[in-house]
């Protein structure tokens, strides 16, 4: 803005250098907040079930081992691998076997025959449905325990720099996308003639540059992401073929496809549609123009919604098209808003229909977000406990509240948009205060020196831009809006940035079903893996000890049971008699019984333990260590 605006103010020239900090700043304020003390986002499937069981102890070495998840997983040929001891492939290294049956998802792979005592580590990593890595790894024994140099793997998939990269470029494919639909539909449906501006026609070929090459960077780093975390496999052709086979890979390469014919139709929008002055013709180009750009964006939505949560869960044929729809509503709003910031900020003519239009656009993306948000919600929460008690639904409802603050931030705006006038009066009424340039002298000479002629055409394209620019920075109603719509767009950042969060974190509903909150009708409740040790002391000689209990899935319904005891010495241990029972005081349910069967030295186990009803058990553990040593501890958990 020029030094002489009428309104007291900060520098101009400062201001949107400031604006540009503060908006930098609140990004990686946000980057940080949610990624400090995180570890990789975790994915929607989930590791329910092994056979061996973590931690088991078998007598004979078993003929495979089998793995369960919570959701359809996509695999390789190392995707599970056994270890020995020694560290040597115990497997045979061949693809695991898809042993899925009903609801239930189960993958194994063959033993070697004859493999030796000691401690073996099951090393596994897959692909969920939902397009993001899971990975773990257990131990299991055959025999009894031993010293193995198999460490196990502490970065989980889709961590460490190329996780970071990765989710660098899925943020730049959104905020690409939002620029280069909202700014397109910003220009057909509020500001035709915004199409012959340079700025409007820079920020949508941005836009269009940014989401192209995010994806292309997603496709060549959508192996290393998956499976060995190194850039040098970016380029390995076997791995990007791979990569091609899966849905998230063929939701790229459409992205790319559809994006070839998005750069189409920006050649048309700023070309053709540009320079055509004929309004029946601009009309019907319009209207063209508004459909295949119309599909075209909702293709590339659809590669998103194929790809990703919408995919996978409940409901899905609802919700793949309920995604496109919030996605289009997003690009719609913040997009209008990045390019209405733009063309207040750098184009002189926009006028207070165009204002008022974009207005009326944004109102409408809000209902439509409102609608499909409420929907995608429900569906990936699930329960209150869910929204409070799961990082997916914390993420979420920080982004409501971002929502709010960037509605009342609107509200303003629209207040500003009210007493908006139009360029073209204000240009008038100037033009009138402004004295008449002097004529020119009579007997002035006519033949003009070419390059004299374009020095001076210059010259009068920057007093003509000078006093538009000062027209413009003159009006107090515009640059209210300005600055109101800055404010906006910062918030549009940041909510942008917890939106991409959202789409690589496991959704609550998921999460919670996986620890027994809200179990499935065709499956008892599972609350995760119980973990107990209890010290005892039976007062007689070697009468002292540790129990170790572990009760998998430690919900309600069939459940396995194994304890380990452990002497003073840290060695396994036997007794002569070990009993549990269980007991729900709350609801006078108990004790149950259980009396596992010993499997090895000092390791007892039992099968199909039912527990009837979640809530706070207290188990009763009675070890006898001779005819006349005895103890009973007890120790409460949480099942179900």
């Amino acid at each position: 803005m020029s030094a002489t605006a009428p309104y007291a103010g900060p520098s101009p020239i400062r201001r949107p250098v400031a604006a540009a900090a503060l908006l930098a700043a609140l990004l990686s304020l946000v980057f940080g907040l949610l990624l400090a003390g995180a570890g990789p986002a975790s994915a929607h499937a989930a590791l329910t079930g092994s056979d061996p069981q973590d931690g088991a102890v078998v007598d004979t070495a078993p003929k495979e081992v089998t793995l369960s998840f919570s959701e359809a997983i996509a695999v390789g040929d190392d995707s599970i691998r056994v270890l020995d001891p020694s560290g040597k492939r115990a497997d045979t290294e061949a693809e695991p076997k898809d042993l899925s049956e009903g609801g239930t998802v189960r993958y194994g792979v063959a033993l070697h025959s004859g493999l030796p005592d000691g401690t073996y580590t099951v090393a596994w990593q897959a692909v969920s449905a939902d397009s993001h890595p899971i990975s773990g790894a257990f131990t299991f024994s055959i025999g009894a325990p031993s010293e193995t140099t198999v460490a196990v793997p502490t970065q989980e998939a889709g961590g460490g720099p190329v996780g970071v990269v990765y989710d660098i470029a899925r943020y730049a494919a959104y905020a690409g996308f939002v620029l280069l639909v909202g700014g397109s539909a910003f220009v057909l449906i509020c500001w035709q003639r915004g199409a012959a501006a340079l700025p409007m026609q820079r920020l949508v070929v941005r836009g269009w540059l940014t989401l192209t090459a995010a994806t292309l960077a997603m496709l060549l780093l959508r192996h290393p992401y998956t499976s060995s975390g190194k850039f040098a496999d970016a380029f390995d052709l076997a791995g990007l073929q791979s990569v091609l086979d899966t849905k998230p890979g063929a939701a790229l390469v459409s992205r790319l496809l559809l994006l070839g014919a998005a750069a189409l139709f920006i050649a048309v929008l700023f070309g053709t549609y540009a320079r055509r002055e004929d309004e029946r013709e601009k009309k019907d180009l319009t209207f063209g123009l508004a459909v295949g750009g119309g599909v075209v964006a909702a293709g590339i939505a659809a590669t998103w919604a194929m790809s990703e949560h919408a995919s996978t869960g409940i409901q899905t044929s609802i919700a793949m098209p309920v995604d496109v729809a919030h996605l289009l509503a997003v690009a719609a709003w913040l997009g209008g808003l990045a390019s209405l910031l733009v063309a207040l900020y750098r184009t002189p003519d926009i006028g207070s229909a165009a204002v008022r239009r974009f207005s009326a656009v944004a109102f409408t993306s809000v209902v439509v977000l409102a609608a499909t948000g409420i929907y995608q919600s429900w569906r990936q929460v699930g329960t209150w406990s869910a929204l409070t008690g799961t990082r997916y639904g914390q993420l979420l409802i920080l982004k409501v509240a971002l929502i709010g603050v960037l509605l009342a931030v609107a509200w303003f705006s629209r207040r500003w948009t009210g007493r908006l006038t139009d360029p073209a009066a204000a240009s008038e009424e100037a033009s009138e205060e402004e004295p008449e340039s002097e004529p020119e002298p009579e007997g002035a000479p006519t033949d003009v020196d070419p390059e004299r002629a374009a020095q001076l055409a210059r010259q009068r394209a920057v007093v003509t831009a000078t006093k538009k620019k000062r027209i413009r920075d003159a009006d107090p109603e515009r640059s209210g809006l300005r600055r109101s719509v800055l404010a906006e767009a910062a918030v549009a950042v940041v909510l942008l940035a917890v939106t991409t969060m959202l789409t690589s974190t496991e959704p609550g509903r998921t999460e919670e079903e996986a620890a027994g909150g809200t179990p499935s009708a065709s499956a008892p409740a599972a609350g995760g893996p119980v973990n107990l040790s209890m010290p005892f002391d039976t007062g007689g000689q070697n009468g002292k000890g540790t129990v170790r209990i572990d009760i998998e899935p430690g919900g309600t319904g069939s459940n396995d049971l194994h304890v380990w005891i452990d002497g003073s010495d840290g060695k396994p241990m036997d007794v002569p008699e070990l009993k549990l029972a269980l007991t729900l005081e709350s609801k006078d349910i108990g004790p149950l019984p259980v009396v596992p069967d010993r499997l090895a030295e000092g390791h007892w186990s039992a099968s199909g333990v039912q527990i009837p009803m979640a809530g706070d058990w207290k188990i009763d553990v009675t070890v006898r260590t001779s005819d006349i040593d005895q103890v009973t501890i007890d120790k409460n958990a949480k099942i179900g």
